[in-house]
């Protein structure tokens, strides 16, 4: 994610979510030409690592805000998920901290598995908090090992659902799951649809491991305003560890902003590493396992 202050972010994700830092420095200009992102070169950066350990991190890197952003309402990375043990314990911390609460807690119709809570933080970056409860029936979804743990889900908006999940199976090589049809407040709330507008979303999955969410988003979403050769502002970009990057190869051939290479660091060790662009333009980076 990028945000204006990383020392406020890092130091507002480290007091209030129990993220620790676990690598800092600066985005080399081989790393931000492969995201197409020239400019973001030299820009500082913090990689966050739950308290439970997991492997999963979320990376910060320092840019201008964009002053024409508005949060769900461009394509691309809308919001971010995270598991957590409680989600009423969870609520009444973010009632203490600078992270503004836009959806309190509240259990879904027919998802009893789930107790989510939003929120929104100073550089509008979208947080959700899930008290994950059961497996579902189509898949398994993480127990939290610390009252706030790590990343699990990471939600899409898009311009045409369904042309994201053929693109996302035949690209990502990952399995799209069925489109449903739910009250999305968020999504109401951001373009101010009467309450009672439904939206279509489905999610997507590797065998019973499931982490995209992808939303079909309604008339008057925008591309996303971003600088001339940065980052787009807020979720900017994903990264996934893939167990058979030699298919993820064969399948986007000409595809990569730049050639796959190997790259150093926490998140990468030495594995190859490439980013591709999404039917919206989204950035998804892909990690050899």
């Amino acid at each position: 994610m990028t945000v204006a202050n990383i020392a406020a972010s890092r130091a507002l994700y480290c007091d209030w979510l129990d993220y620790r830092c676990v690598e800092e420095g600066v985005i080399t200009k081989d790393l931000a030409q492969s995201w197409d992102a020239p400019k973001t070169a030299g820009c500082r950066y913090v990689l966050l690592q739950p308290a439970s350990n997991r492997e999963i991190y979320i990376r910060l890197i320092e840019q201008a805000a964009v002053p024409s952003y508005k949060p769900l309402r461009s394509y691309g990375w809308a919001a971010i998920e995270i598991c957590n043990q409680d989600t009423l314990t969870v609520n009444e911390r973010m009632e203490r901290s600078p992270f503004k609460i836009i959806g309190p807690p509240k259990e879904l119709d027919g998802l009893p598995a789930i107790f989510p809570m939003q929120v929104q933080g100073p550089d509008d970056e979208i947080v959700y908090l899930t008290e994950i409860r059961d497996d579902l029936a189509e898949y398994d979804l993480p127990r939290a090992q610390s009252l706030i743990d790590s990343l699990f889900i990471l939600v899409l908006a898009c311009s045409d659902m369904e042309a994201t999940g053929a693109w996302m199976q035949k690209h990502l090589l990952i399995e799209k799951g069925r489109s449903i049809e739910l009250i999305y407040s968020m999504i109401n709330n951001a373009f101010n649809l009467p309450a009672d507008t439904k939206h279509t979303i489905a999610t997507l999955k590797h065998e019973r491991d499931v982490f995209l969410e992808i939303d079909q988003y309604p008339d008057g979403t925008i591309t996303r305003p971003t600088h001339d050769g940065m980052l787009p502002p807020c979720a900017a970009i994903a990264s996934f560890h893939h167990p058979d990057f030699e298919a993820v190869m064969a399948a986007n051939d000409g595809l990569w902003i730049t050639p796959p290479t190997r790259r150093d660091g926490i998140m990468y060790k030495s594995k190859r590493v490439g980013t591709l662009r999404d039917p919206d333009g989204t950035l998804i980076e892909m990690i050899e396992a």
